[in-house]
């Protein structure tokens, strides 16, 4: 394969990537997720980034709770709605991620910097594990 083929070989790639991550792009603009109370008291729906975009009284059931009741009931159909958009967005990335990387934490925002380093931790140098008193010999 010459230099050329090559070039035109790495732009394929980019363009085909490209079209790939603005597909994932609008996919994910279009996650919704939609939660209906068990009495059918409210309907809550959550855009995406778990977005609260509408609430609806379905019925009158409603207007015979105490605010209080209103406002548990509201919050805990909130929560499944934004549970189904965490469930959808993962569903989405995770065909993308390396394997043993966990889509579900990262979309709930609860991946920390270890999620992206190998087993076992990051290696360090022999210096600077004798630095940090670790000794000079990887684990």
């Amino acid at each position: 394969m010459d230099m050329d083929d090559r070039v035109e070989e790495l732009f394929a790639e980019y363009a085909r990537q490209r079209s790939s991550l603005s597909d994932l792009q609008r996919r994910m603009s279009t996650v919704q997720g939609c939660a209906t109370s068990p009495r059918q008291e409210v309907t809550v729906t959550v855009g995406q980034n778990g977005v609260l975009t509408e609430i609806v009284f379905p019925t009158g059931a409603y207007r015979r709770m105490t605010p209080t009741e209103l406002q548990a009931t509201i919050l805990q159909t909130f929560a499944e709605a934004k549970e189904k958009v965490m469930t959808q967005a993962a569903e989405l990335i995770a065909p993308l991620l390396p394997p043993g990387m966990d889509a579900a934490r990262m979309v709930r925002g609860e991946a920390g910097p270890d999620m992206f380093l190998p087993p076992g931790g990051p290696r360090m140098t022999s210096g600077v594990r004798a630095l940090l008193g670790l000794g000079t010999e990887q684990p």
